[in-house]
């Protein structure tokens, strides 16, 4: 692979982490006009909503199985287009089965997404030699405030589901498929790694012959779902958190989770050179650190402003434990990476479920600033099991040297 050839696939990759950053902000962003214009009940909403992380866990195991037969960067270029049109068919409908089908592809349709973009970005980082994934999810946070600000202006502007949907899949779905011609799974000549091994072959790092042992993966496992419980405790807390119990104003309240997405693409942009200057260990421990201290802060906030800082240092904390998450896996499975990252992908939808439940249930049991102290806990937890990000810095994947390809923008 020359390194031209990595530098486009890095550029293609970037751009469908983008595309999905904006595809589902538009539509969790909706969800309200979704209801209104399917009128389905408050009872009935939480099970269209919970449908779609379970289906995309779904979608991420049936793609574990798929890349035994198939390419990453194949499924990767049919999924990101079905997402798209799943999600014009939310827009488009006006009964109730419609959007339940368009729901359902959507999910699995993401589940394939996720795992396969993350293969890629994890095979593409081996290729590099250096960290390059935390720039990925970089690209999908900023994907996700152009949604989050698409959606906005057509709340602001009354446009229907459609009218919102229609312009901007019409823009990303051409732009997607002319840019998965560049897909690459950082192999070199011959189908094999630029390190020389066979695609798939068993390297022996962090498991015999390479061989995807659950065990060892249950870790990064744990990590994922402690992030995303913090992660949905934000997106779907944050509002109601500033103006119920910190007695912010409406306007106000909407502020928090804006910070959150910024400072989680802020985090992200400059992620990768931590990585590369002091490990991914220490960073994940820092940012573990930092989210815990978050938590804290909006627990014992005496006030809106205070607890906005909080919710600032949150986005810093956990933007970073994610795509480590992921770039770990592929470290600690070098020859079977495509199942150990579509294994571990289903736990981002684990924390997702768990996440928005667990707090709600504890702030009505008890309160909610003490249920802030749960995901707290969690994701000091992870420190328990960082040494699970490395080594990375004398050696790469199985016991290989890296690849020298620093060099490649």
């Amino acid at each position: 692979m020359t390194d031209a050839g990595l530098r486009h696939g890095r550029a293609s990759l970037g751009l469908s982490f983008g595309v999905q950053g904006v595809a589902f902000a538009l539509l969790v962003t909706r969800i309200p006009a979704i209801q209104d214009q399917y009128g389905i009940s408050d009872g009935l909403l939480p099970v269209f909503l919970a449908a779609v992380p379970i289906l995309a866990g779904a979608g991420s195991v049936a793609t574990e199985k798929v890349v035994a037969r198939v390419r990453p960067s194949l499924v990767l270029r049919g999924a990101q287009p079905l997402v798209l049109l799943a999600l014009l068919g939310v827009g488009a409908g006006r009964e109730m089965w419609p959007v339940a089908v368009a729901l359902g592809v959507f999910g699995l349709a993401v589940g394939a997404l996720d795992a396969s973009m993350n293969m890629l970005g994890v095979s593409l980082q081996r290729a590099y030699g250096r960290s390059i994934m935390t720039g990925f999810h970089a690209a999908y946070s900023l994907g996700g405030i152009a949604g989050a600000s698409l959606a906005w202006a057509g709340a602001r502007w009354e446009l229907s589901l459609l009218a919102s949907y229609l312009p901007v899949v019409a823009v990303l779905l051409p732009a997607a498929l002319i840019g998965s011609r560049w897909y690459t799974e950082g192999k070199g000549a011959e189908g094999k790694r630029p390190d020389g091994t066979e695609a798939g072959a068993g390297t022996g790092s962090g498991s015999a012959g390479g061989a995807l042992s659950f065990k060892l993966l249950l870790p990064l496992c744990l990590i994922m779902t402690f992030a995303y419980i913090g992660d949905s405790t934000v997106s779907n807390w944050s509002a109601k958190y500033l103006q119920d119990v910190l007695g912010g104003s409406e306007q106000l309240a909407t502020v928090p989770y804006n910070l959150y997405m910024v400072t989680t693409l802020l985090g992200r942009a400059v992620g990768d050179l931590g990585v590369r200057r002091f490990g991914a260990v220490a960073v994940v421990r820092g940012g573990s650190l930092l989210a815990a201290g978050g938590f804290a802060v909006v627990a014992v906030a005496p006030g809106a402003w205070v607890g906005m800082l909080g919710f600032t240092m949150l986005g810093f904390g956990l933007c970073v434990i994610v795509p480590q998450t992921f770039a770990a896996a592929g470290r600690m499975f070098p020859g079977n990476s495509d199942a150990a990252v579509a294994r571990l992908n289903i736990f981002n939808y684990v924390g997702f479920l768990v996440g928005s439940p667990l707090v709600g249930a504890l702030g009505d049991a008890w309160s909610y600033r003490g249920a802030m102290l749960v995901p707290m806990v969690l994701v000091l937890a992870t420190l328990v099991y960082a040494r699970a990000f490395g080594p990375e810095t004398a050696r790469y994947g199985g016991g290989h040297e890296r690849p020298r390809t620093a060099d490649v923008g």
